[in-house]
């Protein structure tokens, strides 16, 4: 069986299609991964979580900081202050609720120790391996489909702490979390995270670099799958792989698509919104 993961959709609901029919997607027989950011800018973010919720255990969507953001507005709905059209959609459409409730109960990570492949938004920590980054997940996803949910995103927004500690204050330790899974770029080798710079590797500042440089040894023969990062586009490095090909600006959806031992990359154009 086929493992296809795919970059960040961002609501263009139209480019996965082609992109799944290109791959002759066989919900029955392949199973799919989203890096995360199915909403938000791409004008069709209702019909994304439609198709995949549809699905059902034929796909695996881990949340991106875009995803997390629809839900703090739902959250905050309706003291939201300035309106969101391609949520609002979400959040008054009958099965809105049940859309909602589905995409907060998405992991943070996925990973299949047999196959030595995981997947997660943005990035992780330099100081988690494989069991470390899978603890720090568990952590915030028991946060996220708990009752302390509306808490969580009330909390969630912030730059600090600039990197996670064992020890730290409950909703700082969750923001740090958040952060890395789903923000995270640039960072240094004690985990300390640089929001500011979103540009190619080697636009940070002295002492930072792309998170993956200071991957863990733990993933040393493990496939780390991720997206977020339009601007380091299509990337293959010795133990991860960068599929977030700017679909919403006007370039490129990707797919990876690991069949056994076989491995490539399936692409489609796409136009700017």
């Amino acid at each position: 069986m086929r493992r296809i993961f795919i970059g960040d959709v961002q609501g263009c609901c139209n480019q996965l299609e082609r992109l799944l029919d290109k791959l002759a997607f066989d919900p029955a027989g392949d199973y799919l991964h989203l890096v995360g950011d199915l909403v938000n800018r791409g004008g069709q973010s209702l019909e994304t979580l439609r198709l995949l919720h549809k699905l059902g255990d034929s796909a695996v969507c881990v949340l991106g900081n875009h995803d997390l953001h629809l839900l703090a507005y739902a959250s905050a709905h309706p003291r939201v202050r300035k309106k969101k059209p391609e949520f609002e959609a979400i959040i008054n459409a009958p099965d809105g609720q049940t859309l909602l409730t589905w995409l907060r109960h998405r992991p943070l990570m996925w990973a299949s120790r047999d196959e030595r492949l995981a997947m997660v938004h943005a990035g992780v920590d330099p100081r988690w391996g494989p069991k470390q980054a899978r603890a720090r997940a568990s952590e915030l996803e028991l946060t996220l489909t708990g009752g302390d949910h509306a808490a969580f995103f009330r909390h969630m927004y912030g730059d600090t702490p600039r990197r996670w500690k064992p020890r730290q204050p409950h909703w700082k330790r969750m923001r740090a979390i958040t952060n890395v899974f789903t923000r995270m770029r640039f960072c240094d080798a004690k985990g300390r995270l640089e929001f500011e710079s979103k540009g190619a590797p080697g636009t940070a500042p002295k002492g930072f670099k792309p998170w993956f440089e200071f991957l863990h040894q733990g993933w040393r023969d493990w496939t780390l799958v991720f997206g977020h990062w339009s601007m380091l586009g299509l990337y293959r490095g010795d133990n991860v792989v960068a599929i977030d090909t700017g679909c919403v600006w006007g370039r490129k959806l990707t797919a990876f698509v690991v069949d056994g031992q076989h491995r490539e990359f399936v692409q489609i154009k796409c136009k700017k919104k």
